[in-house]
């Protein structure tokens, strides 16, 4: 499917160029086999400490590199995908992805296991990076917010089902065994590659982009208060995001008083909440603009982080503060994909390195986020209420800026794939 032909628009949200099903299922896919790479085998590793006579911070050291390796690889290929197309980079990252795969199945101690893993993921990030510039290769305005929002829903469900089907498969295949799974997933991600995605930044679009133009670079474009203003909603609110799921266990298991069993629902319950939100936003799409739904959902995790942290303060049940989290979880639903898709295609002419930094920017905050919810372990509700209220901080912060937009913002031309 083609773009239209039209050189400008005034407002990209007021466009609209659609995505093939079968294109969007593709990049869906690809920015979904990282966090089954992570959440498969988490359940496998006090067999992985065993098998190499390590505890379960040598264990912990195969996942810290992989999540570092996915921050390096974005952070890289992003801007090599901008200078020479999207298609060759996802081959070339699926190929050394399924190298490093087989190397990790077949490590024969932890060092290598380890680099392997740190490899697996820097080249497993072509598909989260490159994907993301691809849906703004091929779409535009609400159909793009809808893009966004659906490949959200569906990579949402494998942090769900990950854990899950590596709890059950643990015990009869080992941590290798998973692996063996991740490695199936890595030669699956070259095959969709080669036979679904095109090239949607051709040569010809790649040397008009680089030249001249009224805006100056492309990479000048980054600097605009529109795409600094969505990048900080992006990175800020996956942050928030990322200090809940770190904060969890110990929120609901040390002081709700929940047993893993009744944590494992309950968190559960969440993520579809969140799923169900980016579902809706995709939907809500074709009657809002993408910014109207983005402030929707900024104004719900506004009134749920305020409600978090004035009954945190008052000592209220733990039940009461334990019912604003859902809520949150809804309005990152709302949040995550409009911005996403707001910001990449703000910068059409270098979408590439967008999607980049917007990826590092994230796995970078949730990284700190993290761990500053951790700082006061007697008090997680306390930690948690203060980061999250931080970071909406920042949110607001970025929807303000990003209020003044362009007046004119060039829309991609000529044909965005063959």
């Amino acid at each position: 499917m083609l773009l239209r032909d039209d050189t400008t628009v005034s407002h990209p949200a007021s466009t609209t160029t659609s995505l093939p099903l079968a294109l969007l299922l593709a990049t869906a896919f690809l920015s979904a086999i990282a966090p089954v790479a992570v959440d498969l085998y988490l359940p496998s590793f006090p067999q992985l400490a065993d098998d190499f006579g390590t505890d379960q911070t040598g264990a912990q050291l195969t996942l810290t590199t992989f999540l570092i390796g996915i921050a390096i690889g974005q952070l890289l290929l992003g801007p090599i995908s901008d200078r020479y197309g999207r298609r060759l980079p996802l081959i070339i990252g699926a190929a050394v992805c399924c190298i490093a795969s087989a190397a990790a199945v077949f490590a024969p101690s932890l060092p290598i296991l380890i680099l392997a893993r740190f490899l697996q993921g820097a080249s497993g990030a072509a598909g989260m990076v490159i994907g993301r510039a691809i849906i703004a290769d091929v779409a535009s305005g609400r159909a793009a917010a809808r893009a966004f929002g659906l490949m959200m829903t569906i990579g949402g469900i494998a942090p769900i089902v990950g854990p899950v089907i590596g709890g059950l498969l643990a015990a009869p295949l080992g941590w290798r065994g998973v692996l063996v799974i991740v490695l199936a997933l890595a030669v699956i991600m070259i095959v969709v590659v080669v036979t679904v995605v095109p090239e949607t930044h051709p040569a010809e679009r790649r040397a008009l982009l680089r030249q001249p133009s009224d805006e100056g670079s492309a990479l000048r474009a980054l600097r605009s208060r529109t795409f600094i203003g969505y990048s900080l909603i992006c990175g800020f609110s996956f942050g928030a995001l990322l200090a809940y799921v770190s904060a969890s266990p110990f929120l609901y298991q040390g002081v709700i008083g929940m047993s893993p069993a009744q944590f494992g629902m309950a968190f559960g319950i969440n993520a579809l909440v969140l799923v169900a939100a980016t579902f809706v936003s995709s939907r809500l799409t074709s009657i809002w603009p993408p910014r109207r739904i983005l402030r929707l959902g900024i104004l719900i995790m506004t009134a749920a982080i305020t409600a978090f942290s004035l009954v945190t303060a008052a000592g209220w049940p733990p039940a009461v503060f334990a019912m604003c989290i859902p809520v949150m979880l809804a309005g990152f639903g709302l949040v995550q994909g409009n911005a996403v898709a707001e910001a990449i295609t703000s910068v059409p002419r270098a979408a590439g390195s967008a999607s980049a930094i917007i990826g590092f920017s994230q796995f970078a905050l949730s990284g700190v986020t993290s761990a500053l919810v951790g700082i006061d372990q007697d008090h997680p509700a306390a930690s948690l209420s203060i980061v999250v209220f931080s970071c909406l901080a920042v949110m607001l912060v970025g929807l303000l800026i990003s209020r003044r937009r362009a007046a004119a913002v060039p829309a991609p031309t000529g044909r965005p794939f063959r």
